[in-house]
């Protein structure tokens, strides 16, 4: 159980911590098998919670049938933040953390962090580019912050899994303004499914990238910017890339295509 100082004066002091932050109610942001993410309001400030209640054996088997790694519960999350916080890339400040049980199929857990605001989605920022183009500069500038978190987190042994331009948020102070990158406050969020190891296979990077292709499909990106980002995630000259680089980027591409294409069907 982890508890930060400021949230305690909330709580009260007669009753089990875990099960307060169990009850608490608000807003449901989203709802899903096994888990909950609400909008709650303590002290003059909202916070997110995520609530899980246990995701049933089911759920377990056929994941495991499908190669994947269950998620269980709000420890996912914890860990994830702890490590992209250790590598510098903003995210939630956690205030709270608690799990309980031992049977897998239904472990309870939580995890509390304070809202980002005020921020706004890249997905958000990006619908009106076609009809109204950002400045080259803050474009460009944005292209190699996003550049720079994705390397940062595949080079150390991680990957989103969801890694799509919603789970951006933009610190709004700077939107459309013409910063340098590393005056951009960009967080990541949404990270109960990510993944952390010593290293992150090859199968895994294509899997988040051609995330990131796909839900930037309609924000008329250029053949160029899609170069910048390459060049700035890989580190390497645009010749090296295609030498070196074009299976890669070509299954990225492949992938994200065809996720547009499923999205877009099945709209």
């Amino acid at each position: 159980m982890y508890l930060h100082h400021s949230i305690k004066p909330y709580l009260n002091s007669s009753l089990p911590e875990f099960q307060q932050f169990m009850a608490l109610q608000g807003e449901c942001f989203r709802l899903q098998k096994g888990r909950m993410t609400k909008r709650i309001y303590l002290g003059g400030q909202h916070y997110f919670i995520k609530q899980h209640t246990g995701v049933g054996w089911k759920e377990i088997i056929k994941n495991i049938f499908q190669w994947r790694m269950p998620v269980l519960s709000a420890q996912n999350e914890w860990l994830a933040i702890k490590k992209l916080q250790a590598l510098g890339i903003a995210v939630p400040q956690i205030l709270a953390y608690g799990k309980q049980g031992f049977n897998p199929a239904k472990l309870q857990s939580f995890i509390l962090m304070q809202e980002l605001c005020p921020t706004i989605s890249l997905e958000t920022l990006c619908q009106s580019w076609q009809e109204h183009p950002p400045t080259f500069k803050f474009k460009h500038q944005l292209l190699i912050k996003v550049a720079e978190i994705a390397k940062r987190l595949h080079e150390h042994g991680m990957n989103h899994r969801d890694f799509y331009l919603c789970h951006f948020l933009l610190d709004t102070h700077v939107a459309n303004k013409d910063l340098m990158a590393d005056e951009i406050k960009l967080s990541l969020i949404d990270l109960h499914r990510a993944q952390i190891r010593r290293l992150t296979p090859r199968r895994w990077i294509i899997k988040d990238l051609s995330g990131l292709y796909f839900s930037s499909k309609d924000i008329a990106l250029t053949r160029r910017d899609l170069f910048r980002f390459m060049k700035y995630y890989s580190g390497k000259s645009l010749r090296d890339i295609v030498k070196l680089d074009q299976p890669f980027w070509q299954k990225v591409r492949t992938r994200g295509e065809q996720l547009y294409r499923n999205h877009t069907q099945g709209q």
